[in-house]
């Protein structure tokens, strides 16, 4: 059974740093491309993060993002993070991780939803005073 299963969010003030993880189990190789999204209550869902895991390569990050956020993969472990810094209020949301087989070149193609085949139940991250 193919899953994805995120952790790590917790409440982190304004200003701090998180890592979260996203685990996949039951995967066949052919989903190498992962997507980190986020959605706030009331707001569209937000690509983060995205890179083929299995290579490392093809890393994409979302503009709002850029130079605070990374996103790095430990195959052994099957297991994708995204360390983020400097977290905003504005970047409070049920973080996901999402898997896709397709063949995924740019950040427009890492967002769109459809791509995806499977995803977590998103962990959530509250950036507050």
């Amino acid at each position: 059974q193919v899953q994805l299963a995120e952790s790590g969010g917790d409440l982190v003030q304004p200003g701090g740093s998180l890592s979260l993880s996203c685990a996949a189990s039951g995967f066949s190789c052919e989903y190498s491309k992962i997507g980190w999204f986020r959605q706030a209550p009331g707001k569209e869902r937000e690509l983060v993060a995205a890179h083929n895991w299995r290579s490392g390569i093809n890393i994409h990050y979302a503009d709002s993002v850029k130079g605070r956020v990374t996103i790095s993969s430990d195959n052994a472990k099957n297991t994708v993070y995204l360390q983020m810094s400097s977290l905003k209020p504005e970047e409070t949301a049920v973080y996901y991780c999402e898997a896709s087989a397709k063949n995924l070149v740019n950040l427009r193609a890492y967002g769109l939803a459809y791509v995806y085949d499977y995803w977590g139940q998103g962990t959530q991250v509250t950036v507050s005073s």
